[in-house]
């Protein structure tokens, strides 16, 4: 069954960091390009960061770029997003999922919240 568990999220002050992790069952790790989306109140939903399978694309939205940085251990099936210098417009639940998107694979999310 495909399957994202996305986890690392938390309360941290403006300019902290945080890590979040992203576990997928092989189904939907393997060959696919694999993003970070966030999502926060009253707003859609949106891209933040995605990677392709082999690391050598790897892309951000201009919100995040220069603060986040997107990996991923191909032998875990697991993608990273590592978040420094967060502000409180980061407050969101954060979701991974491949590039595009598929409906049916969207996990529960991991809730970062920045304030002091």
């Amino acid at each position: 069954q495909a399957q994202l568990v996305e986890s690392g999220g938390g309360l941290v002050q403006p300019g902290g960091s945080l890590r979040l992790s992203c576990a997928a069952s092989e189904s939907i790790f393997s060959s696919n390009r694999m993003g970070w989306y966030r999502q926060s109140p009253g707003k859609e939903r949106e891209l933040v960061a995605s990677i392709t399978y082999g690391s050598s694309i790897i892309m951000y939205a201009s919100s995040v770029k220069g603060r986040f940085t997107i990996a991923r251990d191909n032998a875990k099936n697991t993608v990273y997003l590592q978040m420094n210098s967060l502000k409180s417009e980061d407050t969101a639940v954060y979701y991974c999922n491949t590039v595009p998107h598929r409906d049916g694979f969207w996990g529960q999310g991991t809730q970062v919240t920045v304030s002091s």
